[in-house]
């Protein structure tokens, strides 16, 4: 067995870097190839039908469905161009991934059997059916009940991936409730569209729109694939459940910007290459922190659009990791011991008039919009931090937060040094004192120095989930394998509802007679009052933060079954429903989904747990300590006992060692059994993922440990899995 993990490290060794050219010159020769843009629309349909895609790609227009054949015809046309003969709609069901069934254009021309005909219409553009029971729906689907249906996205542009044009949907179900995560962002955008404009307008008249901005950071473990596929649970969980920390890992701080390996470079490369095909904008690319971990970013852009560019991405990142002799480990925390994989959320606000809404302005008006949106994000963060803290827990991403530069499980606000003293001096200071009427009522704050607020003028907090860095939020808790969709639509609809709930005051002011600037300045003041708890800029790793968290009322609860149920509580179904994003069915039936995938999750492992313990693990101890016994025949039988003993030469010490834990994982995998044996009888799925985390999870440390204690025991030449020193610095 120990002969497929020594092969995999000498096959891995032997690789060299795979050559990679650019398609082009210039990346803008091929940028978008395979994109149905605007530009490449223009070509393909009339005036009046791209004047209508665009109503309702930027202004949020409901398309006319009578040009749904007509634009069809052009995507049909556009896609044959690039090889495509089949067609997709591609969507995002509750799996945290994505889905497509594939339908060739032929269809017969008259009778069957005599010709066939490409064909494309707008049905088959609009609307597709696939099986609703085939996916997670939370009981709105019955086993019987199978249809549903995917809805054409306008806003997201259609492309071609090898012979299939793929269009970006929604799903939902045949009574209606979504069953993906892009039609909740989606309501979410329009949402926070609606509320930020009329708060918008209380300074600007002329902005018309609100726009939602994403711009993730993607982080990935690569493994070279012969040492992947001697590891059963890096294969089947994306994680390594066994393996003793290497001498070195991380603690060099060697890694994180340093040169990229030679390999990893023509990966990187050619994964640019790839992505600038299907127009993402990939900008950044380095070396994370953790060996053998990286980073890509591409340029920021329109949230739904961000979204969909980042699955795709993923999906890509697979597949040329493939052609380079890589696998792609996308699971928040694949090695114990060292930086887990996050997917940073930079997230703002921008109105169709440029201004970007959490960037400090110039003039104090400027200023006052951008203190008004700042701080009713944190109203909204503050009073929604157990649910925007649900809207990104998995059972993947609990093992990664709370160490190793992930943020801890509880939600709080970094803001820096700068804007928090700004927000003290207008806590503190009266309105009299903030608000100078003169001539044509201009405003002014008091605080000279805001106008001159630098984007790097604030410093980074690495342990902070919600961190404010200049002109933007950086949603930090998010996991690497993840959809920003859950945490972009909890985020967007809480400030949705923050934002409609400060208009209604600050108008019931100005209802009374009280100036705007005034009725806004004291909204505002009693808002940064509230909103304080939230607000903390020191060690999140910290015990003593874990305290004064509890103390300040957020929520520090880590179970994750727990956890999920902040979705449902009635102040989560009132902001879902009154912002027109979730309803209650829907909510309810989204926590089922999460509990059974939570359930299931920790099975797998504790499958795989289980079998790496008993096929790999106790054989090879075994084997190890009949060798060490063998020896001790063998001493007994050569030299006088006492002698023997004197030298030490029969210490039992590491025999008795073995056994001990070859002993302690039999026991804990049986006990694991059946302990899952009794919860599988459970029909409830909040008691059974409950029970999963409660009385399943802790054997795993045990079994982990005493097999992680073996592996420094035996024969390095026995041990059949590759380990860390091998996963981590094999390039």
């Amino acid at each position: 067995m120990s002969s497929l993990r020594f092969k995999a490290v000498e096959e891995a060794f032997k690789k060299k870097a795979v050559e990679v050219s650019a398609p082009s010159k210039f990346t803008t020769d091929y940028y978008g190839k395979f994109v149905f843009t605007k530009s490449v629309m223009a070509k393909y349909l009339s005036k009046d039908i791209m004047k209508s895609l665009e109503n309702a790609i930027e202004k949020g227009m409901t398309l006319d469905r009578t040009i749904a054949d007509d634009v069809a015809t052009g995507m049909k046309m556009w896609a044959m161009e690039l090889g495509a003969t089949h067609y997709t709609h591609w969507f995002q069901p509750l799996t945290d991934g994505t889905a497509e069934k594939h339908d060739s254009f032929i269809d017969y021309a008259g009778a069957p059997g005599e010709s066939i005909v490409e064909e494309f219409s707008g049905k088959l553009l609009a609307q597709q059916e696939p099986d609703a029971s085939s996916f997670p729906s939370g009981g709105i689907r019955s086993t019987f009940e199978a249809r549903g249906y995917t809805a054409w996205d306008p806003s997201s542009p259609a492309f071609v991936v090898d012979d299939t044009l793929c269009i970006p949907t929604i799903f939902i179900s045949y009574t209606g409730e979504a069953l993906d995560m892009k039609a909740p962002l989606l309501k979410s955008l329009n949402a926070v569209n609606k509320a930020a404009t009329a708060v918008c307008q209380m300074f600007d008249p002329n902005v018309k729109r609100v726009f939602s901005y994403l711009g993730w950071e993607q982080e990935y473990f690569l493994v070279d694939e012969n040492l992947y596929a001697t590891r059963p649970d890096l294969m089947l969980t994306g994680r390594t459940l066994l393996g003793h920390e290497s001498a070195k890992n991380q603690q060099m701080e060697d890694h994180y910007f340093g040169s990229v390996p030679t390999r990893v470079a023509s990966y990187m490369k050619d994964l640019e290459f790839e992505a600038y095909k299907f127009g993402i904008p990939l900008k950044t690319r380095h070396n994370e922190v953790a060996p053998n971990q990286f980073e890509l970013a591409p340029i920021f852009g329109e949230c739904n659009l961000a979204v969909d560019q980042n699955l795709l991405v993923m999906s890509i990142m697979k597949r040329v990791a493939r052609r380079h002799g890589f696998r792609l480990l996308l699971h928040e925390k694949p090695f114990a011991g060292i930086n887990g994989s996050g997917k940073h959320n930079n997230w703002s606000l921008g109105t169709d008039t440029g201004v970007g809404l959490l960037t400090p302005g110039k003039t104090p008006e400027e200023n006052l919009q951008f203190i008004t949106i700042l701080v009713n994000v944190l109203m909204a963060v503050y009073k929604n931090n157990a649910l925007l803290k649900a809207s990104i827990m998995t059972a993947q991403n609990a093992h990664r937060l709370g160490a190793n530069e992930a943020p801890p499980a509880i939600i709080s606000a970094f803001l820096g040094t700068q804007i928090t003293e700004v927000l003290n001096k207008l806590e503190n200071s009266t309105s009299e004192e903030a608000i100078v009427m003169s001539g044509k009522k201009q405003l002014s704050l008091g605080i000279a120095h805001i106008p001159e607020v630098l984007l790097d003028n604030t410093d980074r907090n690495r342990t902070s989930p919600f961190a404010f860095t200049g002109n933007r939020f950086e949603f930090r808790a998010v996991g690497s394998s993840a959809n920003c969709s859950s945490a972009m639509a909890t985020l967007n609809a809480a400030v949705a509802a923050q934002l409609f709930e400060f208009k209604a005051e600050v108008d019931a002011k100005m209802a009374t007679g009280e100036l705007k600037e005034k009725a806004i300045f004291d909204v505002i003041k009693s808002y940064i009052k509230a909103s304080k708890p939230i607000r903390f800029d020191g060690n999140g790793y910290s015990d003593e933060w874990k305290i004064e968290a509890a103390k300040r009322g957020l929520d520090c609860e880590t179970s994750v079954p727990e956890i999920y149920k902040a979705f449902t509580t009635p102040e989560s179904v009132k902001m879902f429903t009154e912002t027109g994003v979730l309803t209650e069915k829907e909510l309810h039936a989204r926590n089922e989904v999460k509990w059974e995938t939570y359930t299931k999750w920790v099975q797998i492992e504790a499958r795989v747990l289980g079998d790496l313990s008993m096929n790999h693990i106790i054989p090879v101890a075994t084997r190890y300590q009949s060798f060490l016994l063998d020896n001790v025949t063998k001493i007994k039988a050569a030299f006088p006992v006492e002698r023997a003993e004197k030298l030490g030469m029969l210490d039992s010490s590491l025999i008795i060692e073995i056994g001990e834990r070859i002993q302690n994982i039999k026991n804990a995998v049986d006990d694991m059994v059946d302990s899952r044996r009794q919860i599988n009888k459970i029909d409830n799925e909040f008691e059974k993922a409950k029970a999963y985390h409660d009385k399943v999870l802790p054997y795993f440390d045990v079994i982990r440990y005493n097999a992680d204690k073996l592996e420094l025991i035996v024969d390095d030449e026995l041990w059949t899995l590759p380990k860390y020193r091998e996963l981590l610095f094999i390039r």
